[in-house]
């Protein structure tokens, strides 16, 4: 079982940046690779990008590339989105997301992730 509690969402301007933080505990937090997703109002929930168990690969949507940044330090059990350059179309609630399974890789769809975040709310006004 794994606990996740997203916080560092908010009201930020068009070109702004924001840090999301996602805290784990109930599980050797170096054990799993995590990924974030966005939810805006009246759309399904969308990849936005993802991080290996050790950190050292990442994925990300194209729609993010270059502007948001995925990190994580195991000995504090969390894992980051730095969002820079934010645009009103990045609204939404954001959620971490770890899998059951041990997979190295995160996993690039919703259904590949067992456990979730209650989320945090990002306005981007223009």
């Amino acid at each position: 079982q794994v606990h996740l509690v997203e916080s560092g969402g908010g009201l930020v301007q068009a070109g702004g940046s924001l840090r999301l933080s996602c805290l784990a505990s109930g599980r050797t937090f170096s054990s799993v690779a995590m990924g974030w997703f966005r939810q805006a109002p009246g759309k399904e929930r969308v990849f936005v990008g993802g991080i290996s168990r050790s950190g050292a690969t990442t994925d990300y949507a194209d729609s993010v590339k270059g502007r948001f940044t995925i990190s994580r330090d195991n000995a504090k059990n969390t894992v980051y989105l730095q969002m820079n350059s934010l645009k009103p179309d990045d609204t939404g609630v954001f959620y971490c997301a770890a899998p059951s399974s041990g997979t190295y890789y995160p996993p690039l769809s919703d259904d590949g992730y067992d456990y979730w975040g209650q989320g945090t709310q990002v306005t981007v006004s223009s």
